[in-house]
């Protein structure tokens, strides 16, 4: 969940470490720190909170050498401190560490450790690691037959449990670099003299569109003309370069006033993206590339699962819901988390999809891994070429919005909820759903980015509302059907980034507990869509307004509340059920967003949270 960003080669580093960090701060940003190589020792400064203060500490004396590293914190072992920061240097100053991920058993190491004379300077089981590897180093020969620093990293991953992404420096070996992964993503940067090592591909795209995606278990060794990859018993891996196809403006504010501004109006061209080429010749059906799955075997599967975490799981729900209605498949959704360690009785016809924005959420990863011990094929949704997910995966569909910098996840969400429909139409027109039925619904798909447009219109409006509400500390969201995951969702961006305590409810559970948090304090959000239970909806609304409950509803067009029933109305256009709730996360991901500016959070790093989730 950190950020981490490695140079070596003939220009000055701190620059573009310090660059590199701005960019990866989304992935953490409790603490920053930078550690470069001048004159045969290391120079490290760091930093409690943003980049800038690290910045702004480095300006005070720069760093001049021309190999370093750098590291932004999502704090895991050890509070939120300038000792807990990374890099970690070595009790013996020899050896420097960035890490992301957790090392399990740092506590038996460190008594080791301790009776051998190394001491400690922080909480971290980080700093465990980087004397470990400088322990190793001490007693390795000259001659041991491979680099010494490298050598001394092989042998204390030999000894760690959990996961890393590492990178490490010697003091004795100026221009030289290791990094090393397991569970923790890494990335390879392959430039014109010089080599870059990094957690996200947005670190690297300004030097550099050659990149090499480390799999767990591979060691680097870096100069800055040349780079091997080896395993842990020393193989030898031939590297498989690829090119990163979205430029560096892509990940660039432009004339937004945050990330998750720019990625909410970004919608409409990100659906767009994501369909592009997926449709049929005669316009019935959908076509997905990667499946790697006949129509013959898709036409055998009897039940779907689907693997997430947060913003994804909600995803998920919603195609629960597609596939269900227009495939007759059963579907169950899990949270990634607890699948790994329940034990539950799976059919054997059973097909399984995760989905992660990242490609590298770690709860995700291991319910793959899992699926996959047991016999399955397991399908991934992602939106990151090369992740650890995509690459593992029996099969998949990318997502193909561009990078998503913003920690609450707005075009990544909507684009999974597109691709969820057209996995429904594509295995419903597998089974029982007409050619008629086909073409009309790739046809609501195809107006989806119109009417997300026509929804984004509103955000003048909607903005005049969060005006007025952003002074509540709490709030429900309810839906029914495929808006109930929707519902989930709302509440789950306003927690995000404005920390208001927010639920999302079926409506009609209303009743059944929640209705005793209703008071005038406590708005309700209501989805109620043009259809056969909007009565059932309107007595939801008219049970919370009896007890003095305010109510924003979100009302397709065509829908006629009754007077004075709500406080506030957006009015999103009527569309096809497949397209809806799409089309209804906008008006919650606009209301969270102008509440959150309201409030003067910091949108686009929320406290306590960072993009990428690769610790358990």
């Amino acid at each position: 969940m950190c950020g981490i960003v490695g140079y070596v080669g003939k220009q000055k580093a701190a620059p573009f470490i310090l660059e590199g960090l701005r960019r990866l701060e989304y992935r953490g940003y409790d603490s920053t720190g930078v550690a470069i190589l001048q004159h045969g020792a290391f120079r490290i400064v760091k930093k409690i909170g943003r980049v800038a203060n690290l910045e702004t500490e480095v300006a005070k004396s720069p760093l001049t050498g021309t190999h370093g590293i750098g590291h932004t914190r999502w704090a895991t072992h050890g509070g939120v401190t300038d000792a807990n920061a990374h890099p970690h240097l070595s009790s013996d100053g020899k050896i420097v560490l960035i890490h992301n991920g957790v090392i399990e058993n740092y506590s038996a190491i460190k008594k080791f450790l301790l009776g051998r004379g190394y001491t400690f300077a922080s909480e971290t089981d980080t700093e465990v690691l980087c004397n470990l590897i400088a322990y190793h180093y001490a007693k390795q020969a000259d001659d041991a037959g491979e680099n010494r620093c490298l050598a001394a990293v092989r042998k204390a991953l030999l000894h760690t449990q959990g996961t890393y992404g590492i990178v490490v420096m010697c003091a004795d070996l100026p221009g030289e670099m290791v990094a090393a992964r397991l569970g923790s993503p890494l990335i390879l940067g392959v430039g014109d003299g010089e080599n870059i090592v990094a957690s996200d591909v947005s670190a690297i795209v300004t030097r550099t569109q050659s990149v090499v995606y480390l799999k767990d278990g591979e060691i680097v060794h870096l100069t800055p003309r040349e780079f091997r990859i080896t395993t842990a018993d020393r193989a030898t891996v031939s590297p498989l370069v690829d090119q990163v196809t979205w430029s560096v403006a892509d990940a660039e504010m432009g004339t937004y006033a945050h990330f998750m501004e720019k990625e909410i109006f970004e919608q409409p061209l990100a659906l767009e993206n994501a369909m592009r080429g997926r449709f049929s010749a005669d316009g019935s059906t959908a076509n997905f590339g990667g499946l790697n799955l006949s129509a013959s075997e898709f036409r055998g599967i009897e039940r779907v699962q689907f693997c997430a975490c947060g913003t994804a799981l909600h995803a998920c729900m919603v195609t629960e819901h597609m596939i269900e209605r227009f495939a007759r498949v059963p579907v169950e959704c899990d949270y990634a988390s607890e699948f790994r360690y329940r034990n539950s009785p799976l059919h054997r016809n059973t097909l399984f999809f995760v989905m992660s924005q990242s490609g590298e959420t770690i709860d995700t990863l291991a319910a793959l891994r899992e699926a996959q011990r047991k016999g399955y094929k397991v399908l991934a949704v992602s939106n990151v070429v090369g992740s650890t997910i995509a690459r593992e995966a029996d099969g998949g569909i990318y997502q193909h919005v561009g990078p998503e910098v913003g920690v609450a996840s707005t075009k990544a969400f909507t684009s999974q909820l597109l691709i969820g429909a057209m996995l429904a139409l594509y295995l419903g027109r597998l089974r029982d759903l007409s050619f008629g039925d086909g073409v009309e619904f790739v046809r609501a798909l195809k107006a989806a980015p119109d009417l997300v447009r026509q929804a984004l219109a509103q955000a003048p409006q909607i903005k005049a509302i969060a005006q007025r509400y952003a002074h509540h500390t709490d709030m429900l969201f309810l839906g029914r059907l495929a808006l109930f995951p929707i519902a989930l969702e709302g509440a789950l961006k306003l927690k995000e980034i404005s920390y208001l305590h927010a639920e999302g409810y079926p409506a009609a559970e209303m009743k059944h507990g929640p209705i005793a948090l209703i008071s005038e304090a406590c708005p309700s959000v209501f989805f109620a869509p043009q259809g056969e239970i909007l009565n059932k909806i309107v007595s939801s609304m008219q049970e919370i307004k009896a007890r003095k409950g305010p109510i924003i509803a979100i009302v397709t067009e065509g829908v006629e509340l009754p007077a004075g029933l709500a406080d506030e109305v957006i009015v999103i256009p009527d569309c096809h059920e497949a397209v809806l709730p799409i089309v209804a996360s906008i008006p919650v991901q606009l209301l969270s967003y102008y509440i959150a500016v309201e409030r003067g959070c910091d949108v686009d790093k929320p406290r306590n949270l960072a993009k990428s989730v690769t610790v358990e």
